[in-house]
């Protein structure tokens, strides 16, 4: 069954729209705000997202950042009470499939969404993820866990492992706090953030013998990884 990830802070709206799609035979998940989407979307799969533009927390531009992090492929569909062509726009820059103007028809939704979903599917983005990065003067192979430079090799754990891949992944951008805690830990607790921050000193001392790699500490927004 299609799955569809919806946030939509409107419970009169999003549980109007959850049963709808739900009858015409998608499996749609409801998140309630931009926070609670992001962390149901690192946890599970999905066919198709639907963001809200305004919402809490996180807003919908920002949570299709986060997305797009991480997962180049998933369709997005932006619903939004804005009509300027400038919002238009930024949706589309940022990964967008479609975009909707409230009010609309759920006929319309529907329409738009399978439109959406015939071209993914026809495209077949099932790309396979890349696991082999070039960091300087090392090679890091994240599905074996293993980094290495002059024929020698450091063993990482599974966890120093995806969050070097996930900096890897967005080598010269900004990676959230929040974002990385949630796509390697599951959740951005307090003790989960002070675990992160250890794991970010090794995956450091790891690389020292490099000195023109740096993990940046971005004050109140996250890390970043530099060459």
């Amino acid at each position: 069954m299609t799955k569809i990830l919806l946030a939509e802070d409107d419970p009169n709206l999003g549980t109007l729209l959850q049963e709808y799609l739900t009858i015409k035979g998608y499996e749609t998940i409801l998140a309630k705000d931009g926070d609670d989407a992001l962390t149901k979307f690192v946890q599970q799969d999905y066919d198709l997202c639907i963001f809200d533009v305004m919402m809490p927390k996180k807003d919908g531009f920002t949570l299709a950042k986060e997305v797009r992090m991480s997962d180049k492929d998933t369709p997005i569909i932006f619903l939004t009470a804005k009509a300027m062509k400038e919002d238009t726009l930024q949706g589309f820059k940022l990964g967008a499939d479609d975009y909707m103007t409230k009010p609309f028809s759920m006929e319309e939704l529907l329409a738009r969404l399978q439109a959406v979903l015939r071209r993914s599917q026809k495209v077949e983005l099932q790309n396979e993820k890349i696991s082999n990065f070039i960091i300087r003067g090392f090679a890091f192979d994240a599905e074996k866990q293993l980094l290495e430079r002059n024929g020698e090799s450091q063993k990482l754990t599974a966890k120093e492992s995806a969050l070097l891949k996930l900096l890897c992944e967005n080598m010269g951008k900004p990676v959230s706090r929040s974002f990385a805690l949630k796509m390697v830990w599951g959740d951005d607790t307090y003790f989960n953030a002070r675990s992160m921050d250890v794991y970010i000193t090794k995956l450091r001392k790891f690389l020292k013998e490099e000195p023109e790699i740096q993990i940046l500490n971005l004050h109140g927004e996250g890390f970043k990884l530099m060459v």
